[in-house]
Protein backbone atom coordinates (compact mmCIF):
# COMPACT_ATOMS: atom_id res chain seq x y z
CA UNK A 1 0.00 0.00 0.00
CA UNK A 2 1.38 3.38 -0.91
CA UNK A 3 1.92 6.00 1.47
CA UNK A 4 1.86 8.90 -0.84
CA UNK A 5 -1.16 10.54 -0.97
CA UNK A 6 -2.65 10.52 -4.60
CA UNK A 7 -6.35 11.78 -5.22
CA UNK A 8 -6.40 11.66 -8.49
CA UNK A 9 -4.78 8.22 -8.73
CA UNK A 10 -6.34 6.78 -5.52
CA UNK A 11 -7.82 3.19 -5.90
CA UNK A 12 -8.99 0.10 -3.80
CA UNK A 13 -9.20 -4.02 -4.88
CA UNK A 14 -13.10 -4.50 -3.91
CA UNK A 15 -13.85 -7.99 -2.70
CA UNK A 16 -16.36 -9.40 -0.63
CA UNK A 17 -15.94 -11.13 2.50
CA UNK A 18 -18.40 -14.25 1.34
CA UNK A 19 -16.10 -14.47 -1.80
CA UNK A 20 -13.04 -14.41 0.28
CA UNK A 21 -14.66 -17.04 2.64
CA UNK A 22 -15.35 -19.24 -0.23
CA UNK A 23 -11.58 -19.47 -1.42
CA UNK A 24 -12.02 -16.59 -4.02
CA UNK A 25 -10.53 -12.74 -4.01
CA UNK A 26 -12.54 -11.89 -7.01
CA UNK A 27 -13.09 -8.04 -7.16
CA UNK A 28 -12.10 -5.39 -9.19
CA UNK A 29 -9.60 -2.03 -8.58
CA UNK A 30 -11.94 1.02 -8.54
CA UNK A 31 -10.08 4.39 -9.42
CA UNK A 32 -11.52 7.10 -7.08
CA UNK A 33 -11.38 9.77 -9.49
CA UNK A 34 -14.34 8.17 -11.57
CA UNK A 35 -16.79 8.39 -8.52
CA UNK A 36 -17.79 12.13 -7.38
CA UNK A 37 -18.78 10.86 -4.02
CA UNK A 38 -19.15 7.86 -1.26
CA UNK A 39 -22.40 6.86 -2.39
CA UNK A 40 -21.74 6.75 -6.44
CA UNK A 41 -18.34 4.66 -5.21
CA UNK A 42 -20.60 2.22 -3.28
CA UNK A 43 -23.10 2.18 -5.56
CA UNK A 44 -19.85 0.84 -8.11
CA UNK A 45 -19.12 -1.86 -5.41
CA UNK A 46 -22.64 -3.24 -5.30
CA UNK A 47 -22.74 -3.21 -9.41
CA UNK A 48 -19.54 -5.33 -9.29
CA UNK A 49 -21.08 -7.55 -6.78
CA UNK A 50 -24.91 -7.89 -7.70
CA UNK A 51 -24.13 -11.62 -7.59
CA UNK A 52 -24.67 -11.06 -3.89
CA UNK A 53 -28.13 -10.40 -2.12
CA UNK A 54 -26.12 -8.42 0.77
CA UNK A 55 -22.38 -7.81 -0.32
CA UNK A 56 -19.77 -7.23 3.00
CA UNK A 57 -17.23 -5.23 1.20
CA UNK A 58 -13.54 -6.15 1.63
CA UNK A 59 -10.75 -3.27 0.50
CA UNK A 60 -8.43 -6.24 -0.10
CA UNK A 61 -5.41 -3.47 -1.57
CA UNK A 62 -5.58 0.30 -1.89
CA UNK A 63 -3.40 2.77 -3.15
CA UNK A 64 -3.06 6.65 -2.59
CA UNK A 65 -4.87 7.29 -0.12
CA UNK A 66 -4.21 7.54 3.95
CA UNK A 67 -4.19 5.25 5.95
CA UNK A 68 -6.59 6.77 8.60
CA UNK A 69 -8.92 7.07 6.18
CA UNK A 70 -9.91 3.47 4.95
CA UNK A 71 -9.60 0.30 6.93
CA UNK A 72 -10.13 -3.47 5.12
CA UNK A 73 -13.88 -2.84 5.03
CA UNK A 74 -14.37 0.69 5.78
CA UNK A 75 -13.98 4.25 3.50
CA UNK A 76 -14.19 7.45 5.31
CA UNK A 77 -16.33 10.36 3.56
CA UNK A 78 -13.58 12.72 4.26
CA UNK A 79 -11.86 10.57 1.37
CA UNK A 80 -14.02 12.90 -0.99
CA UNK A 81 -14.04 16.01 1.03
CA UNK A 82 -10.09 15.95 1.23
CA UNK A 83 -9.66 15.84 -2.68
CA UNK A 84 -12.10 18.45 -3.18
CA UNK A 85 -10.20 20.71 -0.64
CA UNK A 86 -7.00 19.22 -2.00
CA UNK A 87 -7.63 22.30 -5.06
CA UNK A 88 -6.63 24.51 -2.38
CA UNK A 89 -3.11 23.72 -2.20
CA UNK A 90 -0.48 24.51 -4.55
CA UNK A 91 1.64 22.17 -6.34
CA UNK A 92 4.57 22.50 -4.24
CA UNK A 93 2.49 22.05 -0.77
CA UNK A 94 0.86 18.18 -2.46
CA UNK A 95 3.79 16.49 -2.02
CA UNK A 96 4.72 17.56 1.72
CA UNK A 97 0.74 17.59 2.43
CA UNK A 98 0.83 13.68 1.25
CA UNK A 99 3.75 13.36 4.32
CA UNK A 100 1.85 15.55 6.50
CA UNK A 101 -1.33 13.50 6.32
CA UNK A 102 0.52 10.49 6.79
CA UNK A 103 2.40 11.26 9.99
CA UNK A 104 -0.72 10.89 12.42
CA UNK A 105 -0.59 14.22 14.35
CA UNK A 106 -4.29 14.40 13.01
CA UNK A 107 -7.44 12.22 12.92
CA UNK A 108 -7.96 12.70 9.48
CA UNK A 109 -11.18 11.09 8.79
CA UNK A 110 -12.74 13.16 12.13
CA UNK A 111 -11.11 16.61 11.31
CA UNK A 112 -12.58 19.50 8.69
CA UNK A 113 -10.87 19.60 5.76
CA UNK A 114 -10.37 23.34 5.26
CA UNK A 115 -8.83 23.76 9.05
CA UNK A 116 -6.90 20.77 8.19
CA UNK A 117 -5.22 22.53 5.47
CA UNK A 118 -4.57 25.82 7.57
CA UNK A 119 -3.16 23.34 10.31
CA UNK A 120 -0.94 21.84 7.24
CA UNK A 121 0.11 25.40 6.81
CA UNK A 122 0.88 26.25 10.03
CA UNK A 123 2.97 23.62 10.51
CA UNK A 124 5.00 23.11 7.05
CA UNK A 125 8.42 24.85 7.25
CA UNK A 126 9.95 23.97 3.81
CA UNK A 127 11.75 22.07 2.14
CA UNK A 128 15.99 20.98 2.87
CA UNK A 129 18.57 19.17 1.47
CA UNK A 130 18.73 17.75 5.05
CA UNK A 131 18.05 18.67 9.32
CA UNK A 132 21.35 20.08 9.58
CA UNK A 133 21.16 23.21 6.83
CA UNK A 134 17.42 23.93 8.55
CA UNK A 135 19.12 24.31 11.28
CA UNK A 136 22.04 26.22 9.46
CA UNK A 137 19.46 28.68 9.04
CA UNK A 138 17.60 29.01 12.07
CA UNK A 139 20.74 30.25 13.54
CA UNK A 140 21.68 32.33 10.56
CA UNK A 141 18.36 33.93 10.72
CA UNK A 142 19.56 34.96 14.66
CA UNK A 143 21.09 38.61 15.34
CA UNK A 144 22.57 37.67 18.51
CA UNK A 145 25.25 35.69 17.29
CA UNK A 146 28.97 37.08 16.31
CA UNK A 147 30.55 35.72 12.84
CA UNK A 148 33.06 34.10 15.61
CA UNK A 149 30.62 32.16 17.41
CA UNK A 150 28.76 31.19 14.52
CA UNK A 151 31.85 29.24 13.24
CA UNK A 152 32.27 27.17 16.52
CA UNK A 153 28.68 26.31 16.44
CA UNK A 154 27.88 22.72 16.10
CA UNK A 155 25.08 22.92 13.57
CA UNK A 156 24.82 18.54 13.73
CA UNK A 157 24.20 18.69 17.36
CA UNK A 158 21.44 21.49 17.00
CA UNK A 159 19.67 20.12 14.32
CA UNK A 160 19.56 16.53 16.40
CA UNK A 161 18.09 18.55 19.76
CA UNK A 162 15.09 21.14 17.74
CA UNK A 163 14.34 16.92 15.32
CA UNK A 164 13.70 15.65 19.03
CA UNK A 165 11.53 18.03 20.14
CA UNK A 166 10.67 21.07 18.06
CA UNK A 167 10.46 20.12 14.60
CA UNK A 168 9.91 17.10 12.49
CA UNK A 169 10.95 15.78 8.84
CA UNK A 170 10.91 13.39 6.08
CA UNK A 171 12.26 13.54 2.69
CA UNK A 172 13.73 16.92 3.18
CA UNK A 173 9.97 18.27 4.30
CA UNK A 174 10.53 19.95 7.72
CA UNK A 175 7.23 20.86 9.86
CA UNK A 176 6.70 21.74 13.45
CA UNK A 177 5.47 19.44 15.75
CA UNK A 178 1.88 20.83 17.05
Amino acid sequence: MAHEINFEQAGIYVGTYAKYNDGSIFGEWLKLADYSDIEEFYQACAELHADEDDPEYMFQDYEYIPASLISESWLSEKFFEMRDALGELDDNEKEPFSIWCNNGHYDLAQEDCFALMASFRDEYVGEYRNDEDFAMELIEERDDLSDFARSYFDYEAYARDIFCVEYWSEDGYVFRNS
